[in-house]
């Protein structure tokens, strides 16, 4: 018994506000009460009232609230519901964060994070299992394609559960950028008069409109070799090189090339020889646009690494050894120009199909996708890793949706101007899928096994390890408060179910590839969770913002080439080379679609700066400040060390970095 001041907060986003009454309870451990007051509530607001309640309704539990209406259910998205007790009770927090539609009953938790076996109150226990039956009714698995990760059975963003669609300033933002970017490309089209290209300096007619300062650096110097291998390292595909171990047995060396032989594998002995292999790309069929056939390789590329740090190209082979072909010709910066101009072309080329296909697609979006599925469908909103991973899921399944309709689906953005789609496309990541392993996604173990520890050079190796550090110790942070021992990991039914779900389920059966079925102890359970925040938000970052700075100059990352690749260096002409990169159309289209992708957008939340309240209590928000603390420390490291650079490397700037997968 006693007076009750209850606070419900709205959210700020377009038409979150309600003009249809709102009706609470408070329902406590002794007793439920109806409060006398119906909330109309407004955008943007925290409306607060006071009521005196008769009875003692002891430890609140819960929060009741349903919203009534008459001709039109105007949805309403609540933020949060904050009650303070009588007397000197602690003010007791109902997060909810999500759209309030129809007239059903909707039960907030008192937001502390609960285990399982924690949940004694037969209450609380019957909330989890409610919740995750009607959440495992909305939120069902499909297949896209055979032989990929599964994915949210929805056809159309329509389909999606509404608490997983953009907010209406998200979805019109970009709806107008997508508008924008079409009516460019007609710009250039039209001003082209779509005459064929004859010279390198005809793609500057269509190089206005959006740029960046180093989509400019590109366009200037993208014939350099330093520029060439710095963006094995350090530009938007960073996931391929590694370090030599032996020479690879598809380099076949013909006579005449001892002296190549004598320079590799001196350079091998000395540790300083790297490796990009395209092989994946091998007999992946080539798509027809308009008519006209298109052409994938399937490149080597071995380089070195100097003294300074640069990493230089020494031998260029576009196509693996065959039995019509069992000594491909090999390529050289001593060459004729425009050959090694050529077949660096075709290695930026094939660098473009795996980046966005393998390295940003597959194992950014699709996992992340994978780990949304499976935390709405087996984590109940009171688990402390459900608490943890939900401001990493925001707007996955949105732009993953739209990604199936508009960019790899029939007819779609691929199939129209790049030469992996009509069919390549899904067969290149099948063929990706079956080489996604666990340790792959994870810095620590990813880098060691590429050799690429210790580069000073390497920015992006550097700075991916630091972030794994800060999320790492941020989750050991949250995970400690609530798993005292590795018995409590192990006798969690709700967070094992959680992992046989993205591995057996989500992942089809990936455990071969190395991902856990069950976790038995708190370092295992930590290094997956680290793995599934970095994949969401730092590996994204790496693999996504850089692609209208590295794709723009579109003769540095060709989305298809028209041309087979040359056999002999002395036939090589301007017109093979103008005559190999894509048309004006598929030009344009490259340049506006990577501006669309690549670009900051309004509603950008950054890496562990989500104004969502999910955890109750000072230690969790204690752990949340110094994850906080940590990036912006980072941050600092890398302004100082980009203002030193020629070329900033700033993708994985914590400020840049968005904490989920939006785009």
């Amino acid at each position: 018994m006693g007076r009750y001041r209850i606070r419900v907060a709205t959210g700020a986003w377009l038409f979150s506000g309600s003009f249809n009454p709102v009706q609470l309870w408070l329902v406590g451990e002794l007793g439920e009460a109806e409060l006398e007051l119906q909330l109309r509530p407004a955008r943007g607001q925290v409306e607060e009232f006071e009521q005196d309640i008769p009875q003692d309704l002891g430890p609140l539990q819960f929060v009741k609230l349903r919203k009534h209406h008459s001709l039109v259910d105007d949805a309403w998205f609540c933020d949060r519901i904050t009650v303070q007790g009588p007397g000197a009770l602690e003010e007791v927090t109902f997060p909810c964060y999500r759209w309030v539609q129809g007239e059903g009953l909707l039960t907030l938790p008192e937001g502390t994070a609960r285990l399982a076996e924690e949940s004694t109150l037969d209450e609380f226990q019957k909330h989890r299992e409610k919740e995750l039956k009607e959440r495992q009714l909305i939120y069902c698995w499909a297949t896209w394609k055979e032989g990929l990760p599964m994915t949210i059975a929805a056809d159309t963003i329509d389909d999606l559960p509404p608490n997983m669609r953009f907010h209406e300033q998200k979805r019109l933002e970009l709806e107008w950028s997508a508008i924008a970017g079409l009516m460019e490309i007609a710009l250039k089209y039209v001003y082209t008069l779509p005459s064929p290209w004859k010279r390198l300096e005809d793609f500057d007619q269509i190089f206005w409109g959006q740029k960046t300062a180093l989509a400019e650096k590109v366009h200037q110097h993208w014939q350099d070799d330093e520029l060439f291998g710095y963006q094995f390292l350090n530009g938007t595909n960073p996931m391929l090189l590694r370090r030599s171990t032996s020479l690879p047995s598809r380099l076949v060396l013909p006579s005449g090339m001892e002296e190549l032989q004598a320079q590799l594998e001196k350079e091998l002995q000395g540790g300083s020889l790297f490796e990009a292999d395209f092989i994946l790309l091998d007999g992946i069929p080539a798509n027809v646009i308009q008519g006209e056939k298109q052409y994938l390789a399937a490149p080597l590329v071995m380089l070195k690494m100097e003294p300074s740090g640069k990493l230089l190209p020494m031998v260029i082979q576009i196509e693996p050894p065959n039995p019509s072909n069992p000594t491909p010709p090999l390529f050289l910066p001593s060459d004729p120009p425009l050959a090694w101009l050529l077949a660096k072309t075709w290695v930026r080329s094939s660098d473009f199909h795996l980046h966005e296909l393998q390295y940003h697609l597959l194992n950014t979006h699709l996992l992340a996708e994978v780990f949304t599925v499976a935390t709405m469908r087996c984590l109940p909103g009171l688990h402390p890793v459900f608490k943890l991973l939900i401001p990493h899921t925001r707007y996955t399944l949105d732009i993953n949706t739209r990604a199936r309709n508009q960019l790899i689906s029939d007819g779609g953005v691929f199939d129209k101007v790049t030469s992996s789609g009509g069919g390549g496309h899904v067969q290149l990541m099948r063929r990706a899928t079956t080489q996604l392993t666990y340790r792959s996604l994870c810095p620590p173990d990813d880098l060691a096994d590429r050799g690429l520890m210790g580069i000073p050079s390497a920015l992006y190796a550097h700075d991916a390890l630091c972030l794994w550090d800060i999320i790492a110790r941020y989750v050991e942070g949250i995970i400690h408060l609530f798993y005292h021992g590795d018995d409590i990991v192990r006798g969690d039914p709700e967070l094992q179910a959680w992992c046989r779900e993205i591995t057996e389920v989500g992942l089809c059966q990936a455990q071969d590839r190395g991902f856990p079925v069950s976790f038995q102890t708190r370092t295992q359970l930590c290094h997956f969770l680290t793995m599934c925040i970095f994949t969401c938000s730092a590996q994204h970052a790496a693999v996504n913002s850089g692609q209208f700075d590295w794709f723009a100059w579109v003769p540095n990352a060709p989305c298809s080439m028209r041309m087979s690749p040359p056999t002999t260096k002395e036939d090589v002409t301007m017109d093979t080379v103008m005559g190999s990169l894509p048309n004006v159309w598929q030009t344009s289209l490259q340049m506006s679609i990577t501006w669309l992708l690549g670009r900051p957008h309004l509603d950008m939340v950054p890496l562990g700066h989500h104004k969502e309240e999910y955890f109750s209590g000072p230690e969790a928000k204690a752990v949340l400040r110094q994850f906080q603390a940590d990036l912006d420390k980072l941050e600092k490291e890398i302004v100082a060390r980009n203002e030193q650079l020629d070329l900033p490397y700033e993708y994985l700037k914590p400020s840049l970095i968005e904490s989920s997968i939006t785009i």
